[in-house]
């Protein structure tokens, strides 16, 4: 149950991230509440996990989730870069929390 509250908490983190790109593009009452919502919720998730998960283990996959997910959001909907080499340091970044849900 702690790895999926973590894996939903990363998932909020990257709703947080893309909040704040959109506050940027047009500050707005819907953009700000799922700002708040978005990181309330990833905190909330993360501190929950926290009390199951080694506290660097789940630290380092809750960045990991939002760092990709983050970039791939970003990719799909701002029209960022979707060079191959960041495609290949995101798979490496997915592949460093798999490892370390592996070995925790």
């Amino acid at each position: 149950m702690a790895w999926i509250v973590l894996i939903i908490a990363g998932m909020f983190e990257v709703l947080g991230v893309t909040m704040i790109n959109k506050l940027n593009e047009k500050p707005s009452f819907k953009n700000i509440s799922l700002f708040v919502l978005g990181f309330a919720g990833s905190f909330g998730c993360l501190s929950y996990s926290m009390s199951y998960l080694p506290m660097g283990t789940a630290y380092a996959i809750w960045t990991g989730i939002g760092t990709a997910g983050g970039a791939v959001v970003g990719m799909l909907f701002f029209q960022e870069s979707k060079d191959w080499k960041r495609l290949v340091c995101i798979a490496l970044i997915l592949a460093s929390a798999v490892g370390l849900k592996l070995i925790a």
